[in-house]
């Protein structure tokens, strides 16, 4: 039996339908990230619309690619109206508006694909190319957004040990190869091609169980306080909170004792330069374990979302600036330029928002070895988990994702941690203000977490790291040439045509 776009009749239907079928391929495809994480849905999705892809003008490949993008981008992305929802009466009136323009401006990339393939002409050769080579470029362009890469889908599977060879952009790369080879196959027998090869890497890279802990490795203590977004900087609660993280510090005297302990992103609610007896309660609460905690800090005009080691005398042992920051969230973009122009409140430099630290860094924490510290957001910038010159033993990811709602954003955003720890070979510590705080193997499992809006406490080995990854040694370049090399044969075949 022949597949049925195997005809040239069969094709997606022309004008609005065909654009109404392809926003729902791409509501189908956003299944398979979490929490869903119904994977098959999102190969089977880009087969189908791979499969009926029309040889058409280039505005048609793209009015196609856009709407493919955009059923793909509401779903997965919905997550997106949360923030606007904790204030709802000055705030909830632009949910609508983040949703359509964020979803809209993503699929963007995937219209550029649409268009670029028709250009090229042999669609279904080119397509599957040029949507790697969109999701690579959104992860980039203007300062990058690389959420719900398609290639995210196989975080909880085996798939993603790949990521220790490939990384993201070669898992993505991997997803649409197995669905144009599903989509190439159709309904004949050939079609178990594509899921013999899916089944045997399946099998291979199956991780199996967790290890059993070193006896010796470092005990980390996680601490989850559960502050609500609504009340978290609420002048009575600010103090509760943090004295409640300080009752989750002290080592019951009957219990272990850790070796770290790790509080969320800006769990103290004072300026560091302000803060020092309330640093001085966190040392005294952690005895003599260092502790990794946020906080904000000022310097002149300019402030900053920090990561701070606390020593046993309360005193920093070392401070990170959190230097990718979120447009919009943390900083208002062009708004030096507007400060020019005498336009005033939104420059970083005059204190409206966060400014940028100087970039990916280690620190030191006594007894337990260098850490990457991650500040939310940078957590899910895979080329700059790689990009300190030397090794660390662990990565420290502190977050606050009460902002996100209790559903898909929080699951993504952990998933994503999962995936660094695969792609470096290293144990990540993610302590999240209302969860999902956990401890994540290198091979990214989660050896011990806490769920969604709930407060406690993760004591929690170590685990060792494993040796450094080919994607911690080599990057995103394997993937990137790879890429080019296929752009540039399909170009070449479209001048021979």
């Amino acid at each position: 039996m022949s597949h049925p776009a195997a005809g040239a009749h069969r094709r997606l239907p022309p004008g609005w339908r065909g654009v109404g079928v392809a926003i729902i391929l791409g509501s189908v495809a956003a299944l398979g990230q979490a929490p869903v994480g119904a994977w098959p849905f999102t190969i089977l999705a880009l087969a189908v619309a791979l499969a009926l892809w029309p040889i058409a003008p280039w505005r048609r490949g793209f009015a196609l690619g856009w709407a493919l993008g955009l059923g793909y981008f509401a779903l997965s992305l919905h997550w997106i109206v949360q923030p606007f929802l904790v204030d709802v009466a000055r705030h909830g009136w632009m949910a609508p508006f983040a949703l359509v323009l964020m979803a809209g401006g993503m699929a963007l990339f995937w219209g550029v694909a649409g268009a670029i393939a028709s250009w090229i002409g042999t669609t279904r050769l080119a397509l599957p190319v040029t949507l790697i080579a969109a999701e690579m470029l959104r992860s980039h362009i203007l300062t990058g957004f690389p959420w719900a890469l398609l290639g995210h889908v196989w975080i909880d599977t085996p798939i993603a040990q790949a990521a220790a060879w490939v990384g993201p952009h070669g898992l993505t790369l991997l997803t649409i190869g197995f669905a144009a080879g599903m989509a190439a196959a159709g309904l004949r027998l050939w079609v178990l091609g594509p899921i013999g090869v899916l089944l045997l890497a399946w099998i291979g890279l199956s991780p199996g169980p967790a290890t059993s802990p070193d006896p010796d490795a470092p005990l980390v203590r996680i601490i989850q306080p559960n502050a609500a977004q609504d009340q978290k900087w609420q002048p009575g609660m600010a103090r509760l909170f943090f004295e409640r993280q300080l009752d989750q510090t002290r080592s019951n005297p009957d219990g272990p004792r850790p070796d770290l302990v790790v509080w969320p992103e800006t769990s103290v609610p004072w300026l560091l330069e302000q803060a020092d007896l309330a640093l001085d309660d966190v040392a005294r609460a952690a005895g003599d374990a260092p502790v990794i905690l946020g906080v904000q800090r000022r310097d002149g005009r300019r402030y900053y979302n920090s990561l701070a080691v606390i020593g046993p005398n309360g005193d920093p042992t070392a401070i990170y600036d959190k230097h990718h920051i979120v447009p919009f969230g943390e900083y208002m973009p062009l708004g030096e330029l507007a400060a020019r122009f005498g336009i005033h409140g939104l420059a970083a430099s005059e204190g409206g928002g966060y400014s940028r630290g100087s970039g990916p860094a280690l620190v030191d924490v006594p007894g337990v070895g260098l850490a990457l510290p991650l500040i939310c957001y940078e957590g899910i910038f895979a080329e700059e988990v790689n990009a300190p010159s030397e090794r660390p033993r662990l990565l420290v990811l502190i977050t606050n994702d009460a902002w996100f709602g209790d559903w898909a954003g929080p699951a993504q955003h952990l998933a994503q941690a999962r995936l660094r720890a695969i792609e470096q070979g290293l144990p990540l510590v993610r302590a999240a203000n209302t969860g999902i705080s956990a401890m994540i193997d290198p091979q990214g499992r989660i050896v011990a977490d806490l769920a969604l809006n709930t407060q406690g406490v993760i004591d929690a080995p170590l685990p060792d790291a494993r040796p450094p990854t080919l994607y911690s040694r080599a990057g995103d370049w394997p993937a990137g040439l790879l890429l080019l090399g296929l752009l540039a044969a399909l170009v070449g075949r479209r001048r021979l045509d």
